[in-house]
């Protein structure tokens, strides 16, 4: 049990993600509605896109910066990077039903890109508020527009060079620490102590 918490407490170690988006946003019906991005220091130059559909894979990629902080803009979308303050911002207008569904705020580099989810729910007009789609549902991510677990890109491979080493250590140096202590000298040697006495009395007997 100790080493399942372990493993989790490692995982959700902050400042393991190069970029971080909400969990999920809710837009108006007919309105608008942005999301904002943050990432880490390096990667201000690299492209930036905004991707929609759950498959990280096979997702549509609706608009893309050009490494400038230009706005960029296609049909009712916009996006826009602040390498000054390292913050991606989608605008997306006239929203409609359909609209609902999974999206991932990415940085083009070499190798694979990184990303963060974000699923969009449609407030429709009245105020009822729409049933997620199951794409939508069991999404797992970090509070406080924290970063999808399992839904980045490079996140195994963060998994397989970093934590898992980092536990495997942990784990060594406590069994280590538990290991059966070794006996004192004295106590091997007694037996043969023991012996020796019995040689000699066995000698010195008529």
């Amino acid at each position: 049990m100790w080493l399942l918490l372990l493993s989790l407490f490692l995982l959700s170690l902050p400042g393991c993600f190069p970029i971080q988006g909400p969990q999920l946003v809710r837009g108006p019906e007919q309105g608008s509605l942005t999301v904002q991005c943050r990432y880490d220091p390096g990667w201000e130059h690299n492209g930036k896109w905004w991707c929609r559909g759950a498959n990280w894979r096979f997702c549509q990629i609706l608009v893309e910066t050009t490494g400038s902080e230009q706005e960029v803009k296609k049909g009712r979308v916009s996006i826009r990077d602040n390498q000054r303050d390292r913050l991606i911002t989608v605008t997306t207008q006239d929203l409609r039903r359909d609209d609902e569904d999974a999206y991932w705020c990415g940085i083009k580099k070499p190798g694979p890109d990184l990303g963060a989810r974000v699923s969009l729910i449609i407030e429709p007009q009245g105020g009822h508020l729409s049933q997620s789609k199951s794409l939508l549902s069991g999404t797992a991510a970090k509070n406080n527009g924290g970063v999808s677990s399992g839904s980045i890109r490079n996140h195994y491979m963060l998994l397989v060079f970093v934590k898992v080493p980092i536990l495997l250590l942990l784990v060594g140096a406590i069994l280590w620490l538990k290991r059966p202590q070794r006996a004192p000298e004295e106590q091997s040697e007694e037996p043969i102590y023991t012996n020796l006495s019995s040689d000699l009395a066995a000698n010195r007997a008529p």
